[in-house]
């Protein structure tokens, strides 16, 4: 038996945590490329699973799985609120994505993905190229975000997106959505965390930035004149607006209290630890968008991408999140609750109409 076996038990799968309602749980294997993977489908109510695939060094496979299942939920409420007919699902590959992925690996990874007959569709993610994703395409049709399927890479529709989102943040708390002159703290600068940096040097916001692969920072220190910190340190240091860019679970009990800045918006999946988290933010005055609303652009490019069609549309609705975060933070006020709870209800909202369609 091997070790994505032996580190969880049946029962820990049903017992978990985030179980909740998953309707399907996929352990794969492939021997000869190395690859071990896990597929989570959350929900198809809207229709088919959606969700990037994302490569990562875990220190173990329960780790991995604990992430499959946040980040499947996740895709369900973001499909849902950004007015997409899917579901939600995400795949996760337990691999150094720069030392063990291979292309032989994504092409057993697309194998898997057809087993699925349509369940499950797949797309780019952290650790994934986009020439990953043309591998993965070359053993199944139930991949987005290729050449073939329309846009190619939908990692800028998502810093598109988030950017939006940080100025509709910003009107929100300063009154003003324009970010010049305005501290912005960037952790993580991959494919979106880089591109959002950009945008908001364009605007004219004052960079600080942060990753753990030296070469991003410095390019950005070049470029941007960005000043550097520790990406432990970024929501510690004196900014207007923290944007989580990086892994999730940044904002914790742990890293609360040491937030300076009004606003935390940025495009890191799961940024909550838990739910008392963004109570905790609430209390200190802190606005917090919440993350699948803010980062929906990427799912939406390649939900609505056509082959050699235009992005005209996918813009409009990746332009629209401005608007979706305002309409939030308003009802979150009325309601006296948090702007994460509001989106969670907006997304069930619409689950319970397709439920009963």
């Amino acid at each position: 038996m091997n070790a994505l076996h032996t580190s969880i038990h049946h029962s820990a799968v049903f017992d978990h945590p985030e179980m909740g309602s998953h309707e399907d749980i996929v352990f794969v294997q492939d021997r000869k490329t190395g690859l071990r993977a896990i597929i989570a489908v959350h929900d198809t109510t809207l229709g088919p699973a959606l969700g990037g695939c994302r490569v990562w060094s875990y220190e173990n496979p329960s780790d991995a799985l604990t992430d499959a299942l946040r980040l499947s939920r996740g895709m369900t409420y973001k499909n849902s609120l950004a007015g997409l007919d899917l579901g939600g699902g995400k795949a996760v590959i337990i691999a150094d994505p720069r030392k063990d992925k291979t292309a032989e690996m994504m092409e057993a990874f697309g194998r898997h993905v057809e087993r699925l007959s349509g369940t499950y569709i797949t797309a780019e993610d952290v650790g994934v190229s986009p020439e990953d994703m043309e591998a993965v395409a070359r053993q199944t049709a139930h991949v987005r975000g290729t050449q073939a399927t329309g846009l190619g890479d939908p990692s800028p529709y998502t810093a598109l997106g988030v950017f939006e989102g940080i100025k509709a943040s910003a009107k929100h708390v300063f009154g003003s959505s324009d970010l010049d002159g305005k501290t912005v703290s960037v952790q993580g600068l991959g494919h979106v965390g880089y591109d959002v940096a950009g945008r908001l040097h364009e605007a004219g916001a004052k960079l600080i930035v942060s990753d753990i692969h030296a070469p991003a920072v410095l390019r950005a220190i070049e470029t941007f004149g960005a000043t550097a910190v520790d990406p432990g340190e970024a929501h510690m240091v004196d900014a207007d607006i923290f944007a989580p860019c990086a892994l999730g679970a940044g904002l914790n009990a742990r890293t609360i209290p040491h937030i300076q800045a009004k606003v935390v918006a940025g495009a890191a999946n799961n940024q909550l630890q838990t739910p008392a988290d963004g109570e905790a933010l609430k209390k200190r005055g802190i606005l917090y968008a919440p993350d699948y609303a803010i980062n929906a652009g990427g799912v939406i490019s390649i939900a609505l991408a056509t082959p050699g069609g235009g992005d005209k549309l996918v813009r409009e609705k990746t332009l629209a999140i401005g608007d979706t975060l305002s309409t939030i933070f308003e009802r979150a006020d009325r309601e006296g609750t948090t702007p994460e709870h509001v989106a969670d209800a907006m997304a069930e909202e619409r689950l319970a109409k397709g439920k009963t369609a």
